[in-house]
């Protein structure tokens, strides 16, 4: 059986997992797979799970909030802000509701204030330049 190499990578570590023997997740245009000696390939995964084997054992899942997908040599690079992994697809469900949902809810409030900033910023930009600063 040809296997290729994982490396997951998130803003706080690496990890190399070898020995993969197929690789399932989606993009904007829908679901794909990846076996050993795949074409060179570069996309963005969607929000959600992907899944992977190792040789022939269960399938181990991967939760994201997105991540760039790079293959190329058999070598499976996925590079996220955060990932989380593990073979019970009910747990990991649920930690992808809990976790990576909260911190997109957390960034786009974040988004909301810096988008405030600046519109209070251009404000005053517009007051100074008519005098009234």
């Amino acid at each position: 059986m040809k296997v290729f190499t994982l490396l997951l990578q998130d803003a706080r570590h690496a990890e190399i997992i070898n020995g993969i023997s197929s690789f399932v997740g989606e993009d904007a245009s829908g679901s794909f797979g990846i076996l050993a000696g795949h074409a060179r390939l570069m996309t963005t995964l969607v929000m959600g799970l992907a899944r992977y084997r190792v040789a022939n054992e269960p399938w181990q899942y991967l939760a994201q909030p997105g991540a760039v997908l790079y293959f190329h040599n058999n070598l499976l690079s996925i590079c996220t802000r955060h990932y989380l992994r593990d073979e019970n697809y009910m747990r990991i469900s649920n930690d992808l509701q809990q976790k990576l949902l909260a911190e997109e809810q957390e960034l786009a409030a974040v988004k909301n204030n810096l988008q405030r900033m600046e519109k209070e910023i251009l404000k005053h930009m517009w007051a100074l330049r008519r005098g009234e600063g």
